[in-house]
């Protein structure tokens, strides 16, 4: 585009490569052309043309900041901050009572013999954010050491372990959809220091009868490497057998295991995840 530069005598104007129009730089909003076109095809569903200046803006929120060693990062805006390092109000045991996990500097721990325990809130497809830090002190070998899970609906685990130098069978270890499909590559920090799972959760969708319509599906992220592109889940956890489905409803909580070894989680949210032109 070439800019006209403003003199004494007149306004200046702004010529658009392209489209053979030019428009004063000072022109109010209803001269500027409009966004987009109607002209267009329609995009399957029939709703919306190709680059159609009709379609609903994206909603604009604050991508929030990144985390470090030291301190966590700060949520993106729409977040649903269910750990933020204070307390454990938004958890509850199996059974709906408090949990008997604990906050200490800022971390979330885990208590031998306290249980598994969920959030309060359920959420259905999702992008879940956990921080998490195996013990400093290595302990165990195998299963045994730094072992915990991240539960989408309570239920599909993706494995917590300590899996730096630490070999176990392959489906088991760090960020395994357990049981079923081992990380794409072992992107493991050494004990002690915080790592990060980022869960994009697709939750299954059941026929009347029971059967499965649609399989749950997982990409997650670990550390920010991918580990699993969009994988299909084969059902729930399951030690030792095959996994299998059994219907449930379209929401579900988030839970943290209790393996026996004091993990340490923090920054935990999660942003609900809607369709195009959603709200």
């Amino acid at each position: 585009m070439r800019l006209f530069v403003p003199t004494t005598f007149g306004i200046g104007f702004l010529a658009v490569a392209g489209l053979g129009l030019s428009l004063p730089l000072n022109a109010p909003s209803q001269d500027k052309p409009k966004l987009g076109y109607q002209d267009t095809p329609l995009l399957p569903g029939g709703k919306w043309h190709v680059h159609d200046g009709e379609r609903p803006q994206p909603r604009k929120i604050d991508p929030g900041t990144a985390s470090t060693q030291e301190q966590p990062g700060r949520p993106p805006s729409d977040a649903v901050v269910l750990f933020d390092g204070k307390d454990t109000s938004n958890w509850q045991d199996g059974k709906g009572g408090p949990t008997k996990w604990v906050v200490e500097d800022g971390s979330l721990v885990c208590v031998r013999g306290s249980g598994m325990i969920y959030s309060k809130r359920e959420f259905g497809d999702c992008q879940l954010h956990v921080e998490f830090a195996t013990p400093t002190k290595v302990e165990g070998s195998g299963q045994g050491r730094g072992n915990s899970g991240v539960f989408p609906f309570g239920r599909y685990e993706i494995q917590v372990l300590d899996s730096f130098d630490n070999p176990t069978y392959p489906d088991g270890q760090a960020a395994a959809i357990y049981g079923q499909y081992p990380p794409l590559v072992n992107a493991a920090r050494k004990p002690g220091e915080w790592q990060t799972y980022d869960i994009l959760f697709t939750a299954p969708k059941f026929k009347e009868d029971g059967s499965v319509a649609v399989p749950a599906y997982e990409t997650v992220l670990h550390n920010g490497v991918v580990v699993h592109n969009h994988a299909e889940v084969l059902g729930p956890m399951a030690h030792r057998a095959l996994p299998k489905y059994a219907p449930h409803g379209p929401k579900g909580p988030i839970a943290f295991q209790d393996h026996g070894n004091p993990i340490r989680f923090r920054n935990v949210w999660v942003r609900e995840l809607k369709g195009y032109d959603e709200p």
